[in-house]
């Protein structure tokens, strides 16, 4: 029997891309050494593509944090917080959250995915209008689509753009901007002071996804909002548990009063399990550490700026400044496979993203450094990149 057209469609792309590699569809991770290496295809191999910024995962207190969870409260809570109730470390951890990114309320999601489509599919309806960044997530465009919002979106970080739709539209519903604080292609930032002017300057909200910007800008790691100074201009915070803090998760937080109407309206809250008190606690001795460590996000920036400034001395077309997420540009796909697999064969891995996910149809290679790189693992990701110039 013939599949459905759409599953049809997308076997021939399967089988076309196949041609060029067959482990790029089956990476396995064999064993995890550690956050930075793990064994795959039977070599010992430096992780250079995990969005692991602070080396969470593998802190002995974050593991033992996770293990004592389990010990007290099993390994799963088997059903919604509306359904089945809320655990007191959920509650802690929405507190915690809300103290340290100075917001007066935060809700606590399974997923960062299923926080913007919580939050956009329930915050906002048919008669109202959300002008998003061209280059946001997949989870803000879903959740825009499930709220049936009217969505306009405006050029990569293009302020210009963002003000005509603003004058063109602010007369016609309210408005919630939508940004990314450090976008997970390029890994540059949004222009925020910039948006949060318009914002005010039109009446419109703001809504920021700091997803992989928490932990990584700041100075105490609360995001970009805080690097330039507009956290009392973002009325909606976004984020994830699974980058900085090493765990599964997400959240919104807010100093709207009226955002706790979520839990009994949003689909993705009241319909989905709540996270396990493995994840939960993992992540809050993340945060802790995140606070008592600001050395972690010096280190990172340090590892990222040489690999950037290693790799741009390369000649590789790479983002537009430096930052822990470092795509390397090829505008032929097999040429990007044919990188990918000799990085593979000398024992780094990086992400390979393909259009559609990509910017102005490029393949990236996508480099995301961590606080727990050592220098030497850095410059063996540079000498690998190094030696396949010519490819």
């Amino acid at each position: 029997m013939a599949l459905f057209d759409k599953f049809r469609r997308l076997e021939e792309t399967l089988q076309g891309l196949r041609q060029y590699s067959d482990s790029f569809f089956n990476v396995v991770l064999e064993e995890v050494i550690s956050s930075t290496e793990a064994v795959i295809n039977g070599r010992r191999t430096i992780l250079a593509g995990t969005n692991n910024y602070l080396g969470m995962p593998h802190r002995k207190e974050v593991m033992e944090a996770a293990c004592r969870a389990i010990e007290e409260h099993g390994t799963g809570t088997t059903g919604s917080r509306m359904a089945n109730g809320t655990y007191g470390i959920h509650v802690s951890m929405e507190q915690e959250l809300s103290s340290f990114l100075k917001k007066s309320n935060t809700i606590v999601f399974t997923t960062g995915y299923s926080a913007n489509l919580a939050v956009l599919s329930t915050l906002v309806g048919p008669k109202d209008i959300v002008i998003l960044d061209a280059d946001c997530h997949a989870s803000i465009y879903d959740g825009c689509r499930l709220g049936g919002v009217q969505v306009y979106r405006f050029r990569h970080n293009d302020l210009n753009d963002l003000e005509k739709k603003l004058k063109r539209l602010s007369a016609k519903g309210d408005i919630l901007i939508a940004v990314e604080g450090l976008y997970s292609m390029l890994g540059d930032r949004a222009p925020l002071a910039g948006i949060a002017e318009l914002k005010r300057r039109y009446g419109a909200w703001l809504l920021v996804d700091e997803a992989h910007s928490l932990g990584v800008l700041g100075e105490n790691g609360r995001g970009l909002a805080e690097e330039v100074g507009v956290e009392n201009e973002v009325d909606f915070v976004i984020g994830t548990f699974s980058k900085s803090l090493g765990s599964v998760g997400g959240y919104c937080s807010s100093n709207h009063e009226k955002l706790e109407l979520l839990r009994f309206a949003s689909r993705p809250y009241v319909f989905t399990a709540s996270s396990s008190p493995a994840n939960i606690e993992a992540a809050r001795a993340a945060l802790r550490l995140i606070i008592k460590e600001p050395e972690l996000r010096h280190r990172l920036w340090t590892n990222a700026n040489y690999l950037y400034s290693r790799l741009k001395e390369m000649d590789f077309v790479l983002g537009p400044e430096p930052s822990p997420i470092i795509p390397v540009r090829f505008k032929e796909i097999p040429r990007a496979f044919a990188v990918w697999n000799r990085l593979l064969e000398n024992g780094v891995y990086v992400n390979m993203v393909l259009p559609p996910a990509t910017p102005d149809g490029t393949a990236l290679l996508r480099c995301s450094l961590s606080a727990a790189h050592s220098m030497e693992q850095v410059e063996s990701i540079a000498k690998a990149f190094e030696s396949i110039r010519d490819l």
